[in-house]
């Protein structure tokens, strides 16, 4: 089921690459367990030594306290032996004295000098907010029930403790986010009242409850808010916060019942309805729950597809041999009708397992954060919503990329010399959902200088190739007409940006949605305009309502 597969990409939560920014370590998320699996190999060496050294420690006691017994039971005559004075003396002015270096020795240098060394790519503060927000994310992208996460009870998932939901439901809290504040808090309390032990003192009920109640207040809802701080103050009663939060709520509570009773007495029920709203539970708020949000949403979990069966019906599959080029009479590629309108191809089987490891190979290098145009100035830039790693790779740099390139122009027909490179991007789930939030891949006439450095002009077209298998999530999604484009490795998808007038097709909208379980390799190949003047051409006696849409017939 969807929910096996989600709870199981969170077996991977443990890594921590930020949703609003890049994470600031050093080594690759992959690196960083292989860094961690070496500081335990260190702690347990030291572990070691320090049992070691106990054990020589213990073994000069028991050896000292068998000799103390049998010297104090006779003192004068213990001491009459001249062997007992030699071996009394010595043990004094040196055996001692050698423990005591023993026991002062520190075995913790090694594991303390390693742990230093690494602590340089240790994520930050800001990057477990970041996965915690991400994670928050996830569970609003696919629906994740709270107890679901936290309880692991779903074959091989590692579950969240009491802390973990203490501190999601803070990072909530710290971000205003009073809705997942009290999701997460009313979990940990959940846990806790179960009989789970919090690992830190912090995460206790009377703190936890002075959250939630918080949370809930600022939700609107007056009662509940009360009924968790009276239970608070059955726990603390000395609490000085929530002493001033009952008597607050209590008037508040008292002042909105006068406010309910007045509005039924005049039968003007309309401030009330603004109320009933304002109190409905379960929204996250205007400024991250808009319109194309929950439709992307929706679409990411295979809800809201807008294909009607008449037009399915007119979706196909078929051989394609480009009017008959000499690559493809005799071989002809797969193509299948994804989308009509805008019109979205797949290819199948157009690259193979060998070729797109040698990609992988060639790129793994150089991944870094991946960038987007700057609609004001035309700068390739980084964006906090483009959650991936990319590598560009040139046609000269080996023979597999040139051959990829070719392979392009040959099944689209389209000049591919003034086409930006070809870009191999990884997405990586990691508990962060690796994703790219809605957006147009063609520059708009409000962004003039949109690709003004690459002297091509616009993004006619858009090439994109699945590198890879994705087990749960991680689809490309159309928002404006409802489309979900699936990865599946091998195989290619295409489209137009462009209308053959140059004018962009905003149908073209899309994203990418977040990486739940495995990671997703894709390359991009961006066709710019120029070069296609002859390609694609649009008669300009031709009306925008011919040439502007070439999607199939309704």
């Amino acid at each position: 089921t969807i929910k096996y597969h989600i709870v199981k990409g969170l077996l991977y939560a443990n890594g921590a690459k930020t949703v609003q920014k890049q994470l600031k370590i050093g080594l690759p998320m992959t690196d960083l367990l292989f860094t961690e699996k070496d500081l335990i190999t260190s702690l347990k060496d030291y572990i070691t030594a320090e049992q070691s050294k106990l054990e020589r420690v213990k073994k000069w006691a028991e050896k000292m306290d068998a000799l103390s017994v049998t010297a104090t039971q006779d003192p004068e005559g213990f001491l009459g032996h001249p062997v007992n004075a030699f071996k009394l003396m010595k043990r004094l002015n040196t055996e001692w004295a050698e423990l005591e270096s023993l026991v002062l020795s520190d075995m913790s240098e090694g594991f303390v000098s390693n742990l230093t060394i690494q602590r340089q790519h240790f994520p930050n503060d800001d990057d477990q907010v970041g996965a915690a927000k991400a994670l928050m994310r996830l569970q609003d992208t696919y629906k994740l029930d709270t107890s679901v996460m936290a309880s692991g009870d779903l074959p091989g998932e590692t579950r969240l403790t009491v802390d973990d939901c203490y501190d999601l439901g803070k990072v909530a809290y710290s971000e205003a986010d009073y809705f997942h504040t009290e999701l997460w808090m009313s979990q940990a309390l959940q846990q806790l009242e179960g009989g789970e032990e919090p690992a830190s003192a912090a995460a206790d009920a009377v703190t936890i409850l002075d959250y939630l109640s918080y949370s809930i207040y600022q939700q609107g809802e007056l009662e509940r808010a009360l009924e968790y701080t009276r239970q608070l103050l059955r726990l603390d009663s000395t609490h000085q916060r929530a002493n001033g939060n009952l008597k607050y709520f209590e008037y508040q509570l008292d002042k909105q019942k006068k406010v309910e009773e007045d509005e039924k007495k005049e039968e003007d029920d309309e401030e009330g309805t603004v109320r009933e709203e304002e109190k409905t539970k379960g929204e996250r708020g205007t400024a991250d729950y808009l319109p194309e949000r929950r439709k992307y949403e929706q679409l990411c979990r295979g809800e809201g597809i807008k294909m009607t069966p008449r037009r399915q019906s007119r979706m196909f599959c078929r051989y394609f041999d480009n009017n008959r080029h000499p690559k493809f009479v005799i071989a002809p590629v797969k193509e299948e009708d994804e989308w009509d309108r805008p019109h979205i191809l797949r290819y199948h089987d157009i690259v193979s397992d060998a070729e797109i490891e040698l990609v992988k190979q060639l790129a793994k290098p150089r991944l870094r954060r991946a960038t987007i145009s700057n609609p004001i100035t035309g700068v390739l830039e980084t964006a906090h919503y483009r959650i991936s790693k990319s590598a560009w790779l040139t046609s000269y740099e080996h023979k597999v990329v040139d051959k990829i390139n070719q392979r392009i122009e040959d099944i689209t027909g389209l000049d591919v010399t003034t086409a930006e490179e070809l870009q191999v991007t990884r997405w990586q789930n990691y508990g962060v959902g690796g994703q790219y939030e809605p957006h147009f891949d063609f520059g708009r006439k409000d962004e003039p200088d949109a690709f003004k450095e690459l002297g091509t002009g616009n993004r006619i077209a858009t090439w994109l190739l699945y590198m890879s298998n994705v087990s749960s999530g991680g689809a490309t999604v159309f928002t404006d007409v409802g489309a979900a484009v699936l990865p599946k490795k091998g195989s290619a998808v295409f489209w137009y940006n462009l209308f053959p007038s140059g004018e962009g097709d905003y149908r073209t909208r899309h994203a990418a949605c977040p990486v739940l379980v495995g990671n997703k390799w894709v390359s991009n190949k961006w066709i710019h305009e120029r070069g296609q003047e002859f390609r694609r051409r649009c008669p300009l006696a031709w009306q925008q309502s011919i040439c502007g849409d070439e999607g199939i017939d309704p």
